[in-house]
């Protein structure tokens, strides 16, 4: 088999796993994937993932791949908090939630960081539409802000609260308070509910 029909047959999946290539190709040659990702033709995302590196220069597809390649999980934390523009600083590691034990990797398009919470509490985000028609699992502003929260334990304070900087307008105007609330109420955690309220008391008008 050669690259360009490898490419034609793979290329609108976005990312894909080696057992999508072998479904469709039984005897394909493993060895391909390593000469092709040497010639730069396809990108290694994690082991048994791999994309094409045209979607460099798409919009978002960094999120997108933080989706894909361990799932389930939804973007959330820092990242989801600085695509609302509710923080200041730009974020250099892609910050997901996932069920799954927690997880990094590393590769040309991020460095992917998953943190694990129990299954019941894998709820609060949208599908979020980015280029190519495709969406992507993204924490309503909420729920990112409540993983941060209830994960980074050490937020307990007014002055810790302060330094995450918080834009002032958009929690008086666009957060939704009673959505956080009823949020909180759902992870049963008697130490968040105090975190929230101090969050509250912090940045609420």
């Amino acid at each position: 088999m050669n690259y360009l029909e490898f490419k034609n047959e793979m290329f609108d999946l976005g990312c894909f796993s080696i057992n999508q290539v072998y479904a469709w190709q039984p005897n394909f040659d493993r060895n391909n994937f390593l000469h092709w990702t040497k010639k730069g033709l396809l990108v290694r995302l994690r082991q048994g993932f791999y994309t094409f590196p045209e979607y460099k220069s798409k919009p978002d597809f960094n999120l997108y791949f933080a989706n894909r390649i361990y799932r389930p999980s939804y973007v959330s934390l820092h990242t989801a908090l600085a695509f609302y523009g509710m923080i200041p600083e730009a974020v250099v590691q892609i910050t997901s939630v996932t069920s799954l034990k927690t997880a990094n990797f590393n590769n040309p398009f991020g460095e992917f960081s998953y943190k694990s919470v129990r299954n019941e509490l894998m709820f609060g985000y949208d599908l979020k539409p980015i280029a190519d028609g495709r969406t992507l699992q993204l924490a309503k502003p909420e729920k990112a802000l409540l993983d941060l929260l209830y994960l980074y334990f050490f937020y307990n304070t007014t002055e810790d609260l302060e330094e995450l900087r918080l834009d002032e307008d958009f929690m008086q105007v666009e957060f939704n308070w009673e959505l956080m609330q009823t949020y909180t109420l759902q992870f049963k955690n008697k130490a968040l509910e105090k975190r929230v309220k101090l969050l509250s008391n912090t940045y609420k008008s």
